[in-house]
């Protein structure tokens, strides 16, 4: 059914040190969306989360690997992770945390707003019906002022343009263009909002339950709240640079 829909879809899922809890989100995945297939963009792992990969991608023709260098950050995993699969004639490309705060189950939400018209589909917490489980009061202050800072910054009509939970569709990347893309951290889900919403592309968002994950370590650092804060600002203060404006 989501195959004649959409065409085939691809989520693609970057771990760095997470073997604790990549078996069980490939598992609700496949469950979940079993015509879907899974791209895991592994950043050399130390912890063996690599092989931990390549062996369910053994078992599984739905599950691939794509093994990374080293730890380039969030953006490079993605955009490498979008090249390959574009590349291989995938028609809808999801972005997925591995670490289970994105509940594969809302996936079908998101298929149906690209089916009812989006270009990007994204999962968000904080547009009515959205919410977060087990997140202290301070992450839930630094998510909600970041949104409200490039909303102002940017003039981007979107709640949650921080989110990692969403799909595109392959031509909107095509169109939105990832050569130019510099954006590291969780700062690059700003930077592609930015350049769907300036190329006059649609942006639907659908209200999630986010759950802070239980095993391993969060990402998210000081220097990737900065590089979002400087990013965002320096776009918002040049009056955004010319790649970003709508063509005529």
């Amino acid at each position: 059914m989501m195959e004649r829909m959409l065409g085939r879809v691809l989520v693609v899922v970057p771990t760095y040190d997470e073997r604790e809890n990549l078996p069980l989100i490939v598992e609700r995945i496949r469950a979940a969306v079993p015509e879907a297939h899974l791209l895991i963009a592994d950043d050399a792992s130390p912890d063996g989360t690599g092989e931990i990969a390549d062996r369910l991608a053994a078992e599984d023709d739905h599950v691939h690997v794509l093994h990374r260098p080293g730890k380039q950050g969030l953006g490079a995993a993605y955009i490498a992770g979008f090249r390959w699969g574009l590349a291989e004639g995938y028609d809808v490309l999801v972005e997925m945390d591995a670490d289970g705060s994105h509940q594969p189950e809302e996936l079908p939400k998101l298929f149906q707003a690209l089916s009812d018209g989006a270009d990007l589909a994204i999962g968000s917490r904080w547009v009515p019906g959205g919410k977060v489980v087990n997140w202290p009061h301070s992450r839930e202050l630094l998510s909600r002022g970041a949104n409200i800072y490039s909303r102002v910054m940017l003039g981007v009509p979107v709640r949650d343009a921080t989110a990692g939970f969403r799909a595109y569709r392959a031509a909107t990347l095509e169109k939105v263009g990832l050569d130019d893309v510099e954006s590291q951290g969780y700062c690059f889900q700003i930077d592609l909002t930015l350049r769907t919403v300036r190329h006059g592309l649609r942006v639907a968002e659908v209200p999630i339950t986010f759950v802070e994950r239980t095993a391993g370590a969060s990402k998210m650092s000081r220097n990737v709240v900065a590089e979002a804060l400087w990013r965002v600002t320096m776009w918002g203060v040049s009056g955004l640079p010319a790649r970003f404006k709508r063509p005529r």
